[in-house]
């Protein structure tokens, strides 16, 4: 009897577990639809937008006109703005977000990068970067600011765009050459993969030569010089939050994929434990009968 009472116990522990990681599978598959419709819908307005200034940059007459696209001669001093989330179990999704930031930080390094400074977002990418493990790897040299941290749990375009201007206003003033940022890309429900990006200066990898051509034919009111100043800027906000989103939308994708597993997983296991305790149940049921005809025979 002991053994029944072990196994139903067993039982009732992982039908609990199954509640949690279905409620929590429910909650993401909500919050993920929430946060992919304004990922995609933000997608759709940044890709206009970039095309439109990375046409006017392509510009050879307009090419020099804003410092945010300028690349710096001397490159000393390197900006990281890392994207985690601020909870686990999400699958591999925050383990491979740090991987592909311990890559990146060791790319810097070898192209001469003598000062770093982190900005990591999501609770999971500040304990990453502040264990010993990692300051010991990439120190000296490496600064971390955590002013945004929360930001992975409280996404808003008031809330990162402030960040965006900060590094705007370094890079032009030189106090650091090149603003990157590491996340998780979001292609599908069921895969999201690490990749590195380059916020600043601003790159024109987005426009075609379709593109290109078509800005010869653009009626500009104000000149290029102006549109850039106010274009570029803004481009680079937009950017950053689009980034933030897609992190957020891939987080929430691999947390429901990961609780969808630990639900069916848990099933299974109550399938194979409740089988076992059938099993049991009925040996001890014919061993008391046959204790009864034995008794009953003597």
């Amino acid at each position: 009897m002991a053994a029944l009472k072990e196994l139903k116990g067993r039982i009732n522990s992982v039908q609990s577990t199954l509640k949690i990681t279905s409620a929590m599978k429910m909650v993401s598959s909500a919050k993920l639809h929430r946060v992919q419709a304004s990922m995609e819908a933000l997608a759709r307005y940044e890709n206009r937008f970039t095309e439109a200034v990375a046409a006017l940059c392509s510009d050879p007459d307009v090419v020099t006109a804003s410092p945010l696209y300028l690349p710096h001669k001397t490159l000393r001093r390197a900006v990281v703005i890392a994207i985690a989330s601020d909870s686990s179990l999400c699958g591999a999704f925050n383990a491979n977000a740090v991987k592909e930031l311990t890559a990146l930080m060791s790319s810097l390094k070898s192209e001469g990068f003598t000062e770093i400074t982190l900005y990591p977002i999501g609770e999971k990418m500040v304990q990453a970067v502040s264990g010993p493990g990692f300051s010991e790897r990439f120190a000296p040299g490496v600064s971390i600011c955590t002013d945004y941290r929360r930001m992975a749990g409280k996404y808003s375009f008031d809330g990162i765009a402030p960040l965006a201007t900060l590094l705007m206003k370094e890079y032009i003033a030189g106090r650091n050459d090149r603003v990157c940022m590491v996340y998780n890309h979001f292609h599908s429900m069921g895969r999201q993969s690490p990749v590195t990006d380059q916020l600043l200066p601003f790159r024109e990898e987005s426009v075609d030569n379709a593109g290109r051509e078509a800005a010869h034919d653009y009626i500009l009111e104000p000149g290029p010089d102006e549109l850039l100043a106010d274009l570029l800027p803004s481009a680079t906000r937009i950017r950053l939050y689009r980034v933030l989103l897609d992190s957020v939308t891939a987080e929430n994708a691999a947390r429901m994929i990961a609780m969808q597993t630990a639900t069916d997983n848990a099933q299974e296991l109550i399938d194979d434990l409740s089988l076992e305790y059938n099993k049991r149940r009925q040996q001890a049921i014919t061993a008391e009968l046959a204790d009864i005809v034995s008794s009953s025979e003597e």
